[in-house]
């Protein structure tokens, strides 16, 4: 009896031996920190009026109305729109519109129809940065936040999305109470990084084109939210040109979902002033793992921002 005991204590411990060293390694999970600037244009899914306008002081258009027919005409881009202007121009035109979900139609004579033109978008475009790429599942994550279109004041629902390679030629430098920004351009149109398939209140996601692969570093393994501590760490984003670059950071406060951070580097803070539109996305790294990205700044001192862990972003890709 006493050896059977000491059997099953023995095999017991030989279990532990093989199993934890298994599932440790399959619960470590690596992404590739990228920190490039990127170009982002999405396609709206329909035209977009961007401003209230008004006839005899009454709303003809409300801002956030959706047009999707001109004189029975299917408009779902502006191309669209203004092909069905020029079949035929009546003295009065119709527009059938949906508001706050409900459809519309409403009537205007031609001539202010052709003024409503300017008011109209059915593209978005913005600048940020890339957070990392999947190399086995060929996906992206980027921003750490929802992408809201500043005409709108909404994240408004899209058709298609992509994203490019861009190159900064100038920076305007954060101030307390003044955000800066960086000032950029798409470097080739047509050689897109990836499709934007989510754009929700984590960031931007969608597949990677492996075409770009020379964009490329090596991998590093996601660090756990328990494992960050107080204390340095780094950022990965550019400042210049298309040339990722390396930062250091302190890691100041942590939360349940999120971090809070300090630029510390002089040549960063020489050169930006603190944190920058368009530097949301960019990795942290401390210890040689992947923490998490960039999300937000505070406007009084631009040199602190707030950071979304890697592991939540992750979640939320799909």
């Amino acid at each position: 009896m006493g050896w059977n005991r000491s059997f099953k204590t023995f095999f017991g411990l030989l279990l532990m031996l093989y199993l934890v060293p298994v599932t440790s390694y399959a619960q470590e999970e690596s992404l590739i920190p990228m920190g490039h600037s990127i170009g982002i244009q999405m396609d709206l899914s329909g035209i977009y009026v961007t401003s209230d306008v008004v006839v005899d002081q009454h709303p003809l258009l409300k801002k956030g109305d959706i047009i999707q027919e001109l004189n029975g005409v299917e408009t779902k881009q502006l191309v669209h729109f203004e092909r069905a202007m020029q079949k035929n121009m009546p003295a009065t035109m119709t527009l059938d519109i949906l508001r706050n979900g409900e459809k519309k139609t409403l009537q205007a004579d031609s001539s202010l129809i052709k003024r409503v033109t300017p008011f109209l978008k059915d593209r978005t475009e913005g600048t940020g940065t890339l957070t990392y790429v999947d190399p086995k599942s060929g996906t992206y994550g980027a921003l750490g936040h929802q992408i809201i279109d500043s005409t709108l004041d909404s994240a408004p629902s899209f058709e298609k999305g992509a994203i490019y390679l861009s190159e900064i030629s100038q920076i305007k430098k954060s101030t307390p109470g003044f955000p800066g920004y960086k000032i950029s351009s798409i470097i080739d149109q047509n050689n897109l990084l990836g499709t934007i398939q989510s754009n929700n209140v984590y960031g931007i996601f969608g597949s990677w084109k492996n075409a770009y692969n020379k964009v490329l570093a090596e991998p590093l393994e996601i660090m756990q939210p328990m494992e960050l501590m107080i204390g340095p760490a780094e950022i990965f984003t550019t400042v210049q040109g298309s040339k990722v670059e390396k930062f250091s950071i302190q890691i100041t406060k942590i939360e349940e979902e999120q971090f809070q951070v300090l630029l510390t580097d002089p040549k960063l803070l020489q050169k930006t002033g603190g944190i920058l539109q368009g530097m949301s996305g960019s990795p942290v790294i401390q210890n040689g793992k992947f923490v998490g990205a960039i999300t937000h700044m505070f406007v009084d001192k631009p040199e602190k921002g707030a950071a979304l862990f890697l592991k939540t972003m992750r979640t939320h890709e799909k």
